[in-house]
């Protein structure tokens, strides 16, 4: 964890702090029953703890600063470890100052696949998009328009899409020409999917929801 200059799009840049230089933070992608241990080095200029948000952890790797932990202090490192059991979307993220801390990039997905994916549906490709709105105002994985990265997909393509708030707003997500199938909440799948164009997601929520490309056209979200 670190200070650094983040371009939002080209010619804005503004202080931020980030996991391994990058907002967001690295995708870590693991599979239900694995061991993860994380090494976390605080290089800010104050404290910090992890929290990994929607995981199933033992309650000393919660990262709750006070509570579960004492804060990494600038220099020090911790690591934590535990065994994933809960598959889905998840989000790891600051817990200490971390209306300031997290806000500013200190921020990433944590993607537990299942271990049996029969009762996974079926897709093509994988994206996350993780939404925010403090730093550098409205942005998506990290950047703001005109700078956000498309979703291309060819025609027929199954595409699933994990929505991730980690912002401070409602942020409703609506997609031109194609309707979302909505199959999982906060990592759980749901016992019955159902079908929108616009889902609402609010701060902390994780939706995961599957768009078939069966119109072609450059669609706006």
């Amino acid at each position: 964890a670190s200070d650094i200059v983040w371009e939002v799009n080209e010619g804005n840049k503004t202080d931020a702090m980030a996991y391994n230089e990058m907002v967001p933070g690295p995708i870590i992608r693991v599979t239900e029953g694995d061991t993860v241990r994380v090494k976390v080095t605080n290089k800010l200029k104050e404290s910090h703890t992890v929290h990994w948000h929607g995981v199933l952890v033992p309650n000393a790797m919660d990262g709750v600063p006070f509570i579960t932990q004492p804060p990494i202090k600038p220099g020090e490192t911790f690591v934590y470890e535990f065994i994933v059991r809960n598959p889905g979307s998840h989000m790891y993220h600051s817990h200490h100052n971390s209306a300031q801390q997290t806000s500013r990039g200190l921020l990433g997905a944590f993607i537990i696949e299942p271990k049996d994916k029969r009762k996974e549906p079926t897709y093509d490709s994988d994206y996350v998009m993780i939404l925010n709105d403090v730093l550098g105002g409205f942005t998506l994985n990290g950047k703001g328009f005109p700078d956000t990265q498309p979703i291309i997909a060819t025609l027929g393509e199954r595409v699933r899409i994990r929505y991730m708030n980690e912002g401070n707003m409602l942020h409703p997500m609506h997609l031109h020409g194609l309707e979302q199938q909505v199959i999982a909440k906060d990592g759980w799948l749901l016992p019955q999917p159902f079908y929108c164009d616009t889902l609402t997601v609010a701060p902390g929520e994780r939706w995961d929801v599957l768009v078939t490309a069966h119109t072609a056209g450059a669609w706006v979200f």
